[in-house]
This record gives structure tokens, sequence and C-alpha cells, in this order.
């Protein structure tokens, strides 16, 4: 019977040209790359402890903390460029191509990583991420999520962090108190990570990399990579227009629209995420 796969079984960091970056990482195989979102105290554990165990049955699974996030190198905003780190960080690992599996900000990486570096991504799979272009059927501005995600780095005490992983999920059971609180602890223990998210949106929201992610959109009917789009129907941070845009663009592609489903369908739909994730690598 194979040893639990825990935090710090699978903890270790990697030092690439220009980062130390921190990652878990376990099994054997085709590798399954996890990229978290951009909430504050995400890390590529608390954004998929639910799924790296069952995968990395099959795969070799590798759930990164981008720099800026988690126990990782902190950049200034103008140097943070999360592709760029992606790429130095597969050269370490001796990866050459990698099925990536991003949440939000890590979709956005995702998609950027199949336009400019193509022959790096085998599988590409999207959850909550937005597409890039105008929205037709969403308001304009913040939406409700990016708000309440806004506040968690503004102040991150626990109450805000309870505001955060509720608007995340769909069904209450999921916004846990101890899930909140390990959030806020993340967050806390990096202070400079927060500050460093605000110095961007000050700047223009991410600044660089927003803008490297919105041209990206004449390119997504070139994505060569087997493309799943997996969004929840009830997604209050990132509307569900999205998955429907990037199916409409990207050529080989398939989306999952799960109801009764927030921003975080890996963690409220894990079992199904996971087999269905699963399935689509080995057999796409």
């Amino acid at each position: 019977m194979p040893a639990p796969v825990t935090y710090e079984s699978t903890s270790r960091f990697v030092s690439t040209e220009k980062w130390r970056i921190h990652l878990n990482e376990a099994g054997t195989g085709q590798a399954i790359v996890f990229l978290h979102g951009s909430g504050p105290g995400a890390s590529g554990w608390s954004n998929f402890q639910s799924n790296i165990g069952p995968l990395s049955e099959h795969f070799r699974v590798v759930a990164v903390d981008m720099p800026g996030w988690g126990a990782s190198d902190s950049p200034a905003p103008t140097e943070r460029d999360h592709v760029e780190a992606l790429i130095g960080l597969l050269d370490e690992l001796g990866i050459d191509s990698a099925a990536l599996v991003g949440n939000s900000m890590g979709g956005m990486t995702s998609i950027r990583a199949a336009v400019e570096h193509p022959t790096r991504v085998s599988h590409l799979v999207t959850m909550g991420a937005p597409a890039p272009g105008p929205r037709i059927f969403s308001a304009g501005g913040w939406s409700e999520g990016m708000k309440v995600l806004l506040a968690g780095y503004e102040d991150p005490t626990v109450e805000n962090f309870k505001r955060l992983v509720s608007v995340m999920a769909f069904d209450p059971k999921f916004a846990t108190d101890e899930l909140a609180a390990e959030r806020s602890r993340n967050a806390v223990a990096h202070p400079e990570h927060l500050q460093n998210f605000l110095d961007g949106v000050a700047k223009g929201f991410m600044n660089g990399p927003l803008a490297a992610f919105g041209r990206t959109a004449p390119h997504l009917s070139a994505i060569t990579a087997p493309t799943l789009i997996v969004h929840g129907r009830d997604d209050r941070t990132v509307h569900f227009e999205n998955g429907l845009q990037l199916v409409a663009s990207i050529p080989n592609s398939r989306l999952v629209l799960l109801n009764r489903c927030g921003h975080w369908a890996q963690l409220e739909h894990a079992d199904e995420f996971n087999r269905t994730v699963d399935d689509f690598v080995r057999h796409t």
C-alpha cells in the first residue's frame, strides 16, 4: 500500500536561473503540472491538495508555488512573468512536455504557455480561467469574487478569508473555518507577497503579465494541445461565459460546465475532476 501523500512528504525547492521555487511533487510517469490562482495565501498545495494524491497514482504530479506566492521567491511586479518561471522550472525538472492544469490565474499562465511554447504543453486544462478579449454577458469591472480577493490582500484577517472561501465555493460546506484559517496563515507568513501583488494592482493589475495574456486572444485558434475547459456554472469570480469563449476559440477543445459549482471545481467536485483529468490526459 503506497504511503499517504502529505505536504511534508512532497515538499521541495528547485532553483532556476532567476528564482527559488517551492513545489509539491508525487508520482511518476507523464507530467501533470498544477498552477494555482491569484488569491492571497494561495499555493500549489492549498489549491490542489484534493487532487495531488489521486492523480499521482498514474502521473508525475508537480504542484507549483509560483513566484510571488506560497514559499517561493517574491519578485517585483514588473518581474513577474509566470510563463518564463514555468518554462525555467520545467527545464530544471527535466520535463520536456507537461499537461498543464491551471486554476484562474494559473489557467492564464497555461493558456499563454500553450500559445508561446506549444511543444512544452502536451495537454491544456483550465478551471475557472478568464478568456482574453471583451466580455459580452458578464458585467464590466471587478467581479464580486475579485473584490473580496483584493480585500484579503489589503487586510488578511481570518474574517476576510472566511468571506473569500465563501465567495469562491458554491456549497457552504467547502468554505470551512479551517480553510479560511490556513489561507490567512499562508498570507500573513509572506507579507512581501501581499505588498507585491497590491503594488502590481496599483500599476495596472499585474501590469505586464496581464497585458501579455490579453495579446493571446488572436492566437487561441493556433493552440495545438488537446484542451479541457472546466468551469463552474455558479462562479462569482470569473463568469462562466469565459469558458464558452475559450471553447469557441480553441479548435481541439471541450467544455465541462458544472452546475452547483463555484470558482474551485477541483475542490467542490474533486472526485469527478480527478476522474475527468485522468481520463483526458491518458486517452486524449
